[in-house]
């Protein structure tokens, strides 16, 4: 005769619980749980020249510079040139953190403890407008850094050539949810557009690299356009389903 089943004896064990913990493996739980997920394609950036490449140049040669100043036909004052980046701005990124490490050797294991701090050269491509205007500018400011046709810098001193950025995130309701402040940077690097005769149905693009002294997280709300984003209740149940 088998022996009476105990009970509870062939019961299943729920593979979502562990030491106590339930865990809904519901593809509904997981959607409530996200709430949403960030787009790459949400941002806007935010580019302030300096006020340097303007007028003459000031050369020891007596000469001018080919760009337009302020007062000229096509010149455009600094709000202006902003306005104008965070359109032609199509592609950026969100900074890296970077931390070194300092190895320190202990009976065969290495002790790692932090080191200094370093920030990457921070890239942005660019939309080349039908007047070049926001090119126009880039190059403006690296003549001011470095002239072309001498070692001559126009530049009084180091804090006149370099200037700040930002970098909107924007979530899908057209709402800031974060923003990143680059501080003393300036172009290293213009690319080069390539031309050709075989070239349809695009568009010319470059892009430009900027050396960056440091960057902060920024809670600045002078934003291109957008609103604050409002925080949202993660304990709310999502439509459809109440619970885990």
């Amino acid at each position: 005769m088998s022996s009476p089943m105990r009970r509870g004896g062939n019961r299943r064990r729920n593979p979502a619980r562990a030491e106590g913990t339930e865990t809904s493996l519901s593809i509904m739980n997981f959607r409530n749980q996200i709430q949403d997920l960030a787009r790459p394609n949400l941002f806007q950036v935010a580019i302030e020249f300096p006020d340097i490449d303007d007028g003459d140049s000031g050369r020891p040669d007596g000469g001018r510079d080919r760009g337009r100043g302020r007062k000229g036909r096509r010149g455009r004052n600094r709000n202006q040139e902003t306005n104008l980046s965070t359109f032609l701005v199509k592609a950026a990124n969100l900074p890296a953190s970077t931390i070194g490490v300092i190895e320190v050797p202990f009976r065969g294991r290495q002790l790692k403890i932090a080191g200094d701090r370093t920030f990457e050269p921070w890239t942005v491509t660019v939309m080349n407008d039908e007047a070049m205007q926001l090119r126009t500018k880039f190059e403006a400011w690296a003549r001011a850094i470095q002239e072309l046709s001498m070692n001559y810098q126009r530049a009084d001193t180091i804090a006149d050539y370099q200037a700040t950025a930002r970098v909107f995130h924007y979530d899908r309701q057209n709402g800031a949810n974060g923003a990143y402040q680059f501080e003393g940077i300036w172009p290293s690097n213009i690319s080069a557009i390539d031309l050709a005769w075989d070239s349809n149905d695009t568009a010319e693009e470059y892009t430009v690299e900027f050396q960056v002294q440091y960057w902060e997280p920024t809670t600045d709300n002078n934003q291109p356009h957008g609103r604050r984003r409002r925080p949202r209740n993660r304990n709310r149940a999502g439509r459809g389903q109440r619970g885990g």
